[in-house]
């Protein structure tokens, strides 16, 4: 089985992917990932990934597609894979479509994690982390149980990452609408569309995403 989670920045795309990758055996791929194996790994197509890196540009639709490429010939994802970050473009989408289709595969699903922007925003922003051992929190959902101690580790010190600021975070939510919403056309269209409701809990989020997998 081979799918594809859709959703803005913060949706949730990789716990889910995690929570899939878990019960059913399925290989999860992140772009970033295997960018970052493919160039550590001096493959082909990772020396033309490091090379654009190395000048500060964007990787080529083309590259990251041989990446991918290379990636599900490997052993572990013949029992499938989870793109998580992949598509980002109806271009993206198309080249995909005839990878998949010269590898005699198919995708079985698009699972489209629909959320609310404004409630994203507040999502993303209040995220922080354990220095010590990386535990999750947030300021309203997830606050430590004594404040300002990791309840995890006991640890004191917290980290916020750089870009969840409300600025930077209603940018990519703006790119995404902008460039992976016609996404959801393009695989509506192709009968592979499943939307559910981002909204809810991450377990209510997985039961939806589950039930989707079940009707395949």
């Amino acid at each position: 089985m081979n799918l594809i989670l859709l959703g803005p920045p913060g949706a949730g795309k990789g716990t889910q992917a995690k929570m899939i990758e878990d019960a059913r055996g399925l290989v999860q791929l992140s772009t970033g990932d295997m960018l970052r194996a493919a160039v550590a790994a001096g493959t082909g197509t990772g020396k033309k990934a490091k090379e654009v890196m190395e000048r500060g540009e964007l990787v080529s639709d083309e590259i990251v597609i041989g990446i991918i490429s290379d990636r599900i010939d490997e052993p572990d994802c013949a029992g499938g894979f989870i793109l998580d970050g992949f598509p980002r473009t109806v271009a993206q989408a198309e080249a995909l479509d005839v990878l998949l289709a010269e590898k005699n595969k198919k995708l079985d699903l698009v699972v489209e994690m629909k959320v609310d922007d404004e409630k994203l925003v507040e999502r993303i922003t209040g995220r922080f982390t354990c220095g010590k051992c990386g535990e999750g929190y947030h300021d309203t959902f997830k606050p430590p149980v004594t404040k300002d101690v990791c309840d995890k580790c006991g640890g004191s010190e917290f980290t916020r990452r750089a870009d969840d600021n409300e600025e930077t975070v209603r940018s990519r939510l703006q790119a995404y609408h902008g460039e992976t919403e016609p996404l959801i056309g393009h695989y509506e269209q192709a009968g592979k569309l499943k939307s559910v409701d981002g909204m809810a809990d991450i377990f209510g989020v997985g039961k939806q995403i589950e039930e989707a997998l079940n009707a395949i």
